[in-house]
């Protein structure tokens, strides 16, 4: 609470310290827990950072624990051979199940998975050169971690060398277990240093220390699950085999599960014994075994398909609740966001946290000034879960849910039959706005010279009222609004008009189709081809395209079979061109210099824009994929490289950089 009085401090601390004292005593004494070990801990951070900027508040019987300095800046750093992507989360059954079947879509024959107990540590990549260790580090930023090479070499069942001389990259968890951390604790209390919180923080910090004996001393432990570069096998149950025959400590409670009901038992059983374990277990990682399916079902932009981390309970912590705002999606729908102080949960820095509807901020008796307790599952916006009303002081205002609103131009109704509200004008400016935003953005049809304060320009101005509106744009109408003038229009007229050509799937994305967003609409439009086809598709065609779910099909169905909308659609065609898939802005030159040659891209290049690359490519005989694959023959890689570069990588697929591609275009 920076800036905080010393008085507002002191009535914060003493607050803080009554919610901790209580929910301590619940929990230790009476063996109550009422909330999280994670939201308590929460609780004593911030008390924490408050005794810090008023350390004269501090008093004897103050509960403070508080998690060993920052990391160091002291290691020099190291770029991963491998870019460490993280999983994609699942917290009940029906999520899981829901993961199978995006994984039997995706791949032919029976899939069977593999459960490895996903431990609560520091991730750590290993590299070892002719069966040597040359390099350990943390896992950094993904891209770049520290050397802790001196530290891990005092790891026990970290090998120095391996049973083969082999060149392999590796990844692992470092833990600490819960007596090595009872102790360590004990000690830190008897020299009146503060206490490490968890075992993360503990092994993190252990990690960090520059001295080499007292990493030594602490006794740290691993679990090697996965190698991410030098050998490939044909399975996640062969990898671990095969990582315990080069000396690597393998956790022993992997198990090959035949289907997803298996792997839901594996989950419930371990939920029951996660505290039986030496190290912390907060869930269960589960992978498709077969290294076939792994390839085919490859990676999004942040996780691989064909793994999940099937977790126990979702990360909680405390903040305030700063203010209670409503926001008008491009649908119309109102929705409430908690603007909260910011804080630090699963990982990131949240400062909103979604209310969803009416109903449940009554529900929550959730108020404008409250502490509550925030829960963050997977990366959605995270929710309240809980109101600590002990905290309250009095001070805090119950939110009011209006019955207009100005973004609507008026009044709003709640939706027969659902807890949401709506706009009572369906084209209240608002909306229109969000939509026109979206129509021009980089992902729809990407019109330069036409951002958000244009097109309001252009709304007041009475000069657009659908989408086409902008394709009929003459220079006298820009000439006679404010801020523009010759050479302005001339730009804004010819950006219009270099986008009367467009892709499929970028037609597609800027119709603001509810629930369909740039992924959805490329699968669409290489599922079907033209906007005929899609327009005229049964319900069932469309539940059929992978990665199109129930709701998401319906929505499809629904909007192309609304009068409004054909009527959309029929104006935009007279106006633009749709470019058939597959043909892209630049036939295909059948006798280039890259015939027969398949390139994925991935990043952002240098000079050339994905567009112009791909317009290259084209031009000179290549083709275009989306994913990479055995059958890829390049990856053309820029800055901030995804996970289509780490799958190249593992493929063993060529990466070329900007320069090399035009090299091989001259």
């Amino acid at each position: 609470m920076a800036n905080t009085s010393r008085e507002e401090a002191k009535k914060r601390i003493n607050k803080l310290r009554e919610a901790i004292n209580h929910y301590r005593y619940l929990y230790h004494v009476e063996n109550i827990s009422e909330i999280s070990d994670e939201a308590l801990d929460s609780l004593k951070y911030e008390l924490a950072n408050l005794e810090e900027e008023y350390p004269d508040l501090i008093t004897a019987d103050s509960p403070t624990q508080r998690v060993a300095g920052k990391p160091l800046e002291k290691f020099e750093k190291v770029v991963h051979v491998v870019s460490q992507w993280s999983f994609n989360d699942a917290f009940t059954p029906e999520d899981i199940r829901a993961f199978d079947e995006r994984v039997r879509k995706g791949v032919e024959g029976k899939v069977s998975y593999v459960c490895e107990l996903k431990i609560d540590g520091l991730h750590t990549v290993l590299t070892y050169e002719k069966g040597q260790l040359k390099i350990a580090a943390t896992r950094g930023d993904g891209k770049v971690g520290e050397n802790v090479t001196m530290n891990v070499k005092t790891i026990d069942s970290v090998p120095l060398k391996l049973k083969e001389e082999v060149d392999i990259v590796v990844e692992g968890e470092v833990w600490l277990g819960r007596l090595q951390l009872q102790r360590l604790n004990l000690d830190r209390a008897d020299k009146g240093e503060l206490l490490f919180a968890n075992p993360r923080n503990a092994a993190a910090g252990t990690l960090r220390q520059l001295d080499p004996k007292v990493a030594a001393a602490r006794k740290l432990d691993t679990f090697i699950y996965d190698i991410s570069a030098g050998e490939l096998t044909d399975t996640q149950e062969l990898e671990l085999k095969r990582l315990a025959k080069l000396g690597f400590k393998v956790n022993k409670h992997y198990e090959l599960c035949p289907d997803i009901e298996a792997v839901i038992k594996y989950w419930q059983k371990w939920q029951k014994k996660k505290d039986s374990q030496d190290y912390w277990i907060d869930g269960v990682v589960v992978k498709v075994n077969e290294r076939v399916s792994q390839e085919k079902l490859g990676y999004t932009g942040k996780a691989p398909r064909f793994a999940i981390a099937f977790k126990f309970p979702a990360e909680q912590v405390v903040t305030i609740v700063e203010d209670i705002v409503l926001q008008v999606g491009r649908q119309g729908t109102i929705t409430p966001v908690a603007n909260l102080k910011p804080v630090l949960v699963a990982g990131s820095t949240v400062s909103r946290a979604t209310l969803h509807n009416e109903d449940e901020i009554k529900r929550l008796d959730v108020r404008v000034g409250d502490t509550v307790i925030l829960q963050k599952a997977g990366d959605v916006i995270p929710d309240i879960v809980k109101v600590l009303t002990e905290m309250r002081t009095g001070k805090e205002k119950v939110f009011k849910w209006p019955t207009e609103l100005k973004e609507c131009g008026g009044p709003i109704e709640r939706i027969p039959g659902q807890a949401a509200w709506r706009c009572v004008d369906k084209n209240s400016f608002a909306q229109l706005t969000r939509k026109f935003y979206h129509f021009v953005s980089k992902h729809a049809f990407d019109i330069e010279n036409l951002g958000p304060k244009v097109i309001d320009q252009l709304l007041e101005a009475g000069l657009l009222s659908n989408f086409a509106d902008i394709f009929k744009l003459k220079k006298g109408d820009l000439l006679a609004l404010p801020r523009f003038a010759e050479k302005s229009a001339d730009n804004l007229i010819e950006s219009v008009n270099a986008r009367r050509r467009v892709e499929l799937s970028r037609f597609i994305v800027g119709l603001s189709i509810p629930n369909v967003g740039e992924e959805t609409a490329e699968d669409v439009a290489g599922h079907f081809s033209t906007l005929a086809k899609i327009q005229n598709s049964r319900l069932e065609d469309l539940q059929a395209i992978e990665g199109v779910g129930e709701i998401v099909a319906q929505s499809i169905y629904d909007w192309f079979r609304d009068s409004d909308n054909k009527k959309l659609i029929q104006d935009l065609l007279s106006q633009v061109k749709i470019i058939p898939v597959g043909d892209g802005a630049v036939e295909k030159n059948k006798r280039g210099k890259l015939q027969d040659q398949t390139f994925v891209l991935t990043g952002t290049l240098p000079t050339l824009s994905r567009d112009e690359a791909k317009a290259l490519i084209k031009k000179n005989g290549g083709d275009v994929s989306s994913s990479v694959s055995s059958k890829t023959s390049y990856v053309l890689a820029g800055e901030e490289a995804g996970s289509k570069l780490d799958q190249a990588i593992k493929l063993g697929v060529s990466v070329i950089s900007e320069e090399e591609f035009k090299s091989m275009l001259d």
